[in-house]
């Protein structure tokens, strides 16, 4: 378990959308931006995050997109309003990285790492020993396992999930209360 007084601001974090971010829709997708509602206590907590992370990265499976029920501006509209409102709330976040793929194969794919790695290139400052993925299914916390990152399981949208599965290092009740874990 990670003591989380050994975070500083050399460390990453990476976070999941739906679900973690905003609340997720039962067996849909968020198509606009209409549709976006923030969890309670989140830019609260991105306050918290712009203080703690060096890097704050969000990676999510926008399946979507490619299917094409979910359209590309769409998309891009949710993510910058999502970033704008972010940051006039005192938040941050360094990137967005998603996955449009519909094969669970697909290296960009959560659980698959393409979305870490990329990140990982683009920002060399980021070392991925240092790093914690926050997210609510176990598709999240295999794409941590699977870059060797700390794992951080929120039961929003998953209670079927067993908080004891070993892929799981840490369970919070929401971001807003991991963020305050933090402080």
């Amino acid at each position: 378990m990670l003591p989380l007084n050994e975070i500083d601001n050399s460390w990453t974090l990476f976070l999941d959308r739906d679900g973690v971010i905003n609340e997720e829709k039962y067996m849909d997708y968020i198509h606009t931006w209409q549709e976006f509602v923030f969890y309670d206590g989140v830019l609260k907590a991105f306050e918290i995050f712009k203080k703690k992370f060096n890097k704050i990265i969000i990676v999510t499976n926008q399946r979507g997109v490619g299917t094409g029920v979910t359209k590309m501006a769409d998309l891009e509209t949710i993510h910058q309003n999502m970033l704008t409102e972010i940051e006039n709330n005192n938040g941050r976040v360094d990137a967005v990285y998603y996955s449009s793929d519909t094969s669970n194969e697909a290296f960009n794919r959560k659980p698959n790492p393409g979305m870490g790695l990329r990140a990982a290139k683009h920002f060399t400052d980021i070392d991925l020993s240092k790093a914690i993925m926050v997210g609510n299914t176990m598709s999240d916390m295999e794409f941590a396992k699977n870059l060797k990152i700390y794992t951080v399981f929120l039961p929003t949208t998953r209670p079927e999930v067993d908080v004891n599965d070993k892929a799981i290092d840490a369970v919070y009740s929401s971001l807003y209360a991991f963020a305050l874990a933090l402080l």
